[in-house]
């Protein structure tokens, strides 16, 4: 897929974990840009887009499940470099019990190794 095909094909996902979690285009619109928002439902919002993405495996944030998930849905001149932040911020969600935080910190974490090439709904 090319990464706006991966963009529009994330717009479902978007429009239910928003419902989901209450958040509004104002708290989570720009998250593709680096602007993460330090709030609960923020946080949680991130944890429901990488539970329908199926990286989030029994309640934690699977390292193997999200290189399938790149190999997968990613354009092949992303595919590397993302690997590589996914690497360098696989150990940052062990640091949290809670699945919001781990997903809100990890996301965060892949923003600042690579801001070029993070995407997110």
């Amino acid at each position: 897929m090319t990464r706006q095909q991966l963009k529009n094909s994330a717009k479902m996902l978007k429009k239910t974990c928003m419902a989901k979690n209450d958040v509004t285009e104002d708290l989570i619109g720009d998250i593709e840009k680096g602007k993460f928002i330090e709030q609960r439902n923020v946080m949680c919002y991130i944890a429901c887009i990488y539970q329908m993405t199926q990286i989030v495996k029994n309640n934690k944030l699977s390292y193997e499940a999200s290189l399938k998930q790149v190999d997968l849905m990613y354009p092949p001149e992303l595919k590397a470099s993302v690997k590589v932040s996914i690497e360098n911020c696989k150990d940052i969600s062990k640091k949290y019990a809670d699945i919001c935080e781990a997903s809100y910190w990890t996301a965060k974490c892949l923003y600042d190794d690579n801001p070029k090439d993070f995407i997110f709904a």
